[in-house]
């Protein structure tokens, strides 16, 4: 029987639940039409009857008149047991003398979370078979793919055939996704619900998969959805051109999960100096969601070896950091030769950070660069160009508590460490306790204003206390290294108060009083034997107090010069902020005894017991000392380019320009002098804020003698001018760019971890461990449609720093350093990028720093090459391999040892 053709037609079926995986996305969607038992539709009852007749056999019938007889035939179980809905544009068509469901033109189906479109679909309910394909339009051209889904999972074949009595189907050009994987095969037989047989199978990471740069073409094929796919021989072919790569059989993991545990292949690589070598190698730990583990290796012939832990952890809203621990074994030339070495270097790098959300009134971090001063001058397996040029590693652990009471206390415990990778010396405080008192106004009424100089007095207490360390590189985390450790308390209890003078003037004045403990002092004493002055350690608590006392007073002055509204400028406001200081502390020379300097007692000397403490030493002399500053800032009203605006723009002149000394009233003109030099500074920007140049130089007002020492002269009264100029300097940053910079741009995140710069002024560093990144932007590039290279968009950006000092402090008058850094990048097409790093030094007369960059995008593959040609980090790295994560070993790494 035909039914007549209807625009859309909706259809309720109950359907038993079939087991669910990426294949049954196809063959349950068949499922849903074959509830040959019981069909419901939106016709008349009598056509609802007639098909119903017309599907089951009359033997499962039985009606009386009299009585109602109970069947003795059990009715079959029906094989739907959902609500199904399903439409055609042009016709739904059930042929019952052929058995047959059609489903005509832009046909659809749903079920539960299953969705089914194709353009025809046929039901054979007596052959229990499903069918599903493809339509040809008016052209020729074959549309309307099947498309099978179900919730992320998806298959896209040219058609299916499936039986639902065996379970078992075949399906033509099937096209699925799996994870990072695209996989076509010309056929797959389903044999149960958990097992398939691919032919003709391809497998690829490209976007498309019927036109892929690249794929893994194979003929047997088992898979196992979401475990895994076992293949035959299977052999790379790039650009439809089969590669002597191949593999007798291959193994690819299948997983749901988000990261899964697995090898790491390691990259190839020779050294002049140390050999051949595999590196970075070894096993990825996806111990659970929060956290996972990567071991890493480098082993080279002549016995070098490294080796690295990294390890990420995040939990939401509580907490997130990692941690990367590296230790190489280095050894240089061969035993028995003079130029033979070997030494061992580390390096130990924390981060960790807390969700404010998790607790308000705590906090803990972590930043933590330590390990030993020449590793990332020497390490094998580095790359961070401006690591090595740093001179400096820092760190700090801290935690920090506020108690909400009355009034309010606020608590830390911090660890830091610095380290000078030059001279090797490192200063640790292992920790620092910081607390403190909120302020607390005596005088304040209960309604809490704060008005006049009594009602604003107020104090707090402050605590500082501190396990000092000063050690080497060699000694460090030694027993020695503790031996000297300085441990000190410093108390302080500052009152304040602030008030307006004569309307105008804003003053403040503060008495401080401090007390600091320590738990070791010295006596210097005169050693016959050894004919020197020698510091004896003393043990034990000591203590010492002082006070001071400090005053301010300062205004703000505002001035307009106007030019007339018809100017281009309009005006100029200048606004200055003049203040002067007052600073007073007593002598306190109670603390100080005398030592004999010779064998004779002759000559005797003062110093302090306190000497060489955490926080020094009281000063034995009365500070007597006025401070004079005054800061500026200019900016204008200029007439606005833009001719629909009304009001003017205003824009900065000068960001800042501060004039500070200071007078000394108890100076003695011989070991200090009363006028302290005159130190001007400033900075403004330029270019729509995109140019920013500081400033600043030193004048001294005395003069110096021919040897070049300071005379307690003034220079104008030496036949000078008056002020000398001692110093000046100037730099200018100046950064432009024709693209939006990325929100989360981390691609020298790692320099910048390991105490480099931000920019790029001293080049990009490379991630040797994972180079899928972009060198450029830090993220994988996106595949974008280039239709014509002359209406693409090039993006590039630049910066540029200028540094000029000179010198003049004993008649030298000459420029100390002159040197220029540029950093350029491009895209040289939309899919070449190029970038430079270099500049020139004009007092030595050289290049400083150069590294050129270039980075090719090949869609699903990624090629880059960056090259120091010159200094003494010269080098060069050449990477060629897939983007794709689960690709990532497929690549070719070929790189020089850096000269050092």
């Amino acid at each position: 029987m035909t039914c007549q053709k209807t625009s859309h037609i909706f259809t309720k079926i109950v359907f038993k639940p079939l087991h669910t995986n990426l294949f049954n996305i196809v063959l349950l969607s068949f499922f849903l039409t074959l509830g040959c038992a019981n069909i419901y539709s939106q016709d008349t009852n009598k056509k609802k009857k007639a098909i119903n007749a017309s599907i089951q056999p009359d033997s499962t019938k039985t009606t009386t008149i009299d009585s109602v007889k109970v069947d003795s035939i059990k009715p079959k179980k029906a094989f739907l047991d959902g609500k199904v809905r399903y439409k055609a544009k042009d016709y739904a068509k059930i042929d019952q003398k052929r058995k047959l469901i059609t489903l005509y033109n832009e046909a659809e189906l749903y079920y539960q979370d299953v969705e089914l479109k194709s353009g025809i679909i046929v039901l054979d309910y007596e052959k229990s078979e499903v069918y599903a394909g493809r339509l040809k339009d008016s052209a020729g051209v074959y549309t309307q793919y099947p498309n099978f889904k179900q919730g992320a999972s998806a298959v896209e074949p040219d058609s299916i055939r499936f039986n639902f009595k065996t379970k078992k189907a075949l399906i033509w050009n099937s096209r699925s996704e799996q994870g990072e994987f695209r996989i076509k095969a010309s056929i797959t037989k389903k044999e149960n619900d958990s097992v398939y047989f691919l032919k003709g199978a391809r497998f690829t990471t490209a976007k498309d998969v019927d036109n892929p740069e690249y794929y893994f073409q194979t003929n047997k094929v088992k898979f196992i959805p979401g475990k895994k796919v076992i293949t035959g021989l299977t052999n790379m072919v790039i650009a439809d051109v089969p590669t002597p790569i191949a593999l007798p059989f291959a193994y690819f993991p299948m997983s749901s999960e988000k990261s899964i545990s697995g090898l790491i292949l390691p990259s190839y690589n020779d050294s002049n100096t140390r050999g051949f070598s595999l590196q970075n190698g070894g096993y990825y730990f996806a111990l659970s969601d929060n956290y996972d583990l990567t071991v890493l290796g480098d082993y080279y012939t002549n016995g070098s070896y490294a080796m690295r832990f990294e390890s990420a952890y995040a939990k939401r809203y509580k907490y997130r950091g990692n941690i990367n621990i590296r230790f190489e074994n280095l050894i240089s030339s061969e035993r028995g030769y003079p130029d033979y070495s070997r030494q061992n270097i580390y390096n130990i790098q924390w981060s960790h950070s807390k969700d404010t959300k998790s607790s308000p009134n705590s906090s803990f971090s972590a930043s933590v660069n330590m390990g030993s001063s020449k590793y990332f001058k020497q390490s094998i397996n580095q790359a961070n160009i401006g690591s090595n040029l740093n001179n400096t590693l820092s760190s700090s652990v801290s935690y920090s508590k506020t108690f909400n009471t009355l009034p309010q206390i606020r608590t830390s415990l911090t660890a830091t460490h610095s380290q000078n990778t030059q001279t090797e010396v490192i200063n640790m405080t292992l920790p620092t306790l910081e607390a403190s008192v909120d302020r607390i106004y005596p005088f304040a009424g209960k309604n809490g204003v704060k008005k006049g100089f009594i009602k604003n007095i107020n104090f707090q207490y402050n605590l500082s206390g501190k396990n000092s360390i000063v050690t080497t590189d060699s000694l460090f985390f030694k027993p020695q290294m503790f031996d000297d450790a300085k441990i000190g308390a410093k108390h302080s209890i500052p009152i304040s108060t602030n008030f307006k003078l004569f309307k105008y003037f804003s003053a403040s004045t503060t008495a401080n009083y401090q007390e600091v403990w320590q738990t070791k002092t010295i006596q210097k004493l005169y050693d016959a034997d050894q004919n020197k002055v020698i510091d004896k350690t003393v043990n034990g608590f000591d203590a010492y107090r002082t006070y001071s006392f400090s005053s301010s007073l300062g205004t703000t002055i505002y001035g307009t010069f106007n030019f007339g509204e018809d100017k281009k400028i309009k005006s100029i406001r200048h606004v200055m902020r003049p203040s002067i200081s007052y600073g007073y502390t007593p002598s306190f020379d109670k603390y100080y005894d005398t030592y004999s300097a010779d064998a004779t007692g002759a000559t005797m000397k003062e110093y302090s017991r306190f000497e060489g403490g955490i926080f020094g030493a009281p000063g034995n002399n009365n500070s007597n000392i006025i401070g004079f500053d005054l800061s500026n800032t200019f900016e204008a009203k200029v007439t606005d380019k833009d001719s629909t605006k009304t009001e003017p723009k205003k824009i900065m002149l000068l960001n800042n320009l501060n004039f500070s000394t200071s007078y000394n009233f108890n100076a003695d003109g011989i070991t200090s002098f009363a006028w302290q030099p005159l130190r001007v500074s400033g900075g403004t920007q330029l270019l729509e804020n995109k140019m920013n140049i500081n400033f600043g130089a030193t004048l001294n007002p005395y003069a110096i003698d021919n040897a070049g020492k300071q005379m307690n002269v003034f220079n104008i009264d030496n036949g000078g001018s008056l002020f000398r100029m001692t110093s000046a300097n100037m730099t200018l940053n100046y950064s432009i760019s024709n693209k939006e910079k990325s929100k989360k741009d981390d691609s020298n995140s790692q320099n910048t971890r390991n105490g480099g710069r931000e920019d790029d002024l001293f080049g990009r560093s490379t991630d040797l461990n994972d180079q899928r990144k972009s060198q450029f932007d830090g993220s994988e590039e996106e595949d974008n449609e280039i239709t014509q290279f002359f209406n693409a968009k090039l993006p590039w950006d630049m910066t540029l720093a200028y540094s000029l000092t000179y010198g003049n402090a004993m008649r030298e008058n000459k420029i100390i350093g002159n040197s220029i850094m540029i950093s350029a990048n491009m895209d040289i097409t939309p899919k070449w990028k190029g970038g430079i790093s270099t500049g020139y030094d004009f007092v030595q007369k050289g290049v400083t720093f150069t590294q050129l960059r270039f980075e090719r995008d090949l869609l699903s593959w990624r090629m880059d090459f960056n090259w120091t040609p010159i200094g003494p980090y010269s080098n060069w790295n050449f990477f060629i391999g897939i983007k794709s994560g689960v690709l990532s070993d497929i690549k070719w790494n070929k790189r020089s040892t850096i000269n050092r």
